[in-house]
Formats: structure tokens, sequence, C-alpha cells
């Protein structure tokens, strides 16, 4: 919304959660121009995540990325897909760090009918430990970088080519 680049954080959130939002709004900041977002967005515009369910508490950075896609989307006017989970932890400068509980994230998201994950490239090495008929029924694409998950969760492609065609 119109504003002076204030973010606001609601819902009961931890406060490695919280780091979590500010580092993928840092990383929308850092590669606006990148992105296809006005470089100065952050004069103009205020910032507010809602994470619902607010008696939960919720905690831990793995919503990172999922996190920037959702800022990115937002400052782009372009939708992400919603067909797509994802977890992973981001840094400031974009990369995707691995996180904990990948065997149970992945039970359920099962569960929930999700086919397609997008994880951290060092979480790999936790599939081995679902069980079979999971492995087969999902797609899951290991990451290293946010420049990898944005293709995949950004519907529409960037004109500066940012995103490959």
């Amino acid at each position: 919304m119109k504003g002076s680049g204030q973010l606001t954080l609601t819902g009961k959130l931890g406060d490695v959660m919280q780091e979590s939002a500010k580092a993928g709004l840092t990383y929308a900041r850092a590669n606006a121009k990148l992105l296809g977002i006005d470089p100065d967005f952050y004069q103009k515009v205020e910032v507010h995540i809602h994470v619902p369910e607010g008696a939960t508490p919720k905690d831990g950075p793995s919503a990172g990325i999922t996190m920037a896609c959702a800022l990115i989307s937002a400052l782009t006017g372009r939708p992400a897909r919603r067909d797509i989970a994802m977890t992973g932890e981001i840094t400031l400068r974009g990369r995707v760090l691995p996180v904990g509980g990948i065997k149970e994230k992945l039970i359920s998201a099962h569960r929930e009918g999700i086919t397609h994950v997008i994880m951290p490239k060092e979480n790999e090495k936790d599939v081995v430990k679902l069980p079979p008929e999971i492995k087969r029924a999902m797609t899951l694409t290991f990451v290293r970088d946010m420049s990898e998950v944005i293709p995949l969760v950004i519907e529409r492609v960037f004109s500066n080519g940012f995103v490959n065609t």
C-alpha cells in the first residue's frame, strides 16, 4: 500500500521468522531493478505481512524463500504459482540455506495433494528417508539461490531476461 517504506509483521511470529521476512524484503530491494521493481519502492510503499492463525506460534527460517517470493509477486504485480510448495532459509544475497524437518514437511505436503516442492540443494540428502511412494508422487526441485526459485514460482516472464523463457 502507499506509504513511507515501513514493514509491518502481524500474527504470532517468532524472532527468526520475522528476520526471514526482513531478509526477503532486503533481497527484493537489493535486486529491485533486476526483478523489474521500482528501485525506490521502499520510499513509496508500506509492506504488511500477516501470517494467519495468530494464536499459533510460528518460528524458524523455513518460510524465507516463500515470503521472498510473495513479496516479489506483490511488488511486481506478477502472480505466484499456487500449486508449488517451498521451504528454505534465505540470506540477504539470495542464497537458499538448508532447513530441518524435510521428511515431515514432504509427508505433510503429499497428504495435502502437493506434487511439486522446491527446497534447498543441501537438503537433498534428507529425501533418502522418504517413503518410496511419496518420492514417486512428487517433483522435488533442489535450489541454491533465489535466481533459481523465481522462474519456477513467478508466473510471468520478466522482460529484462531475469527469468528464462
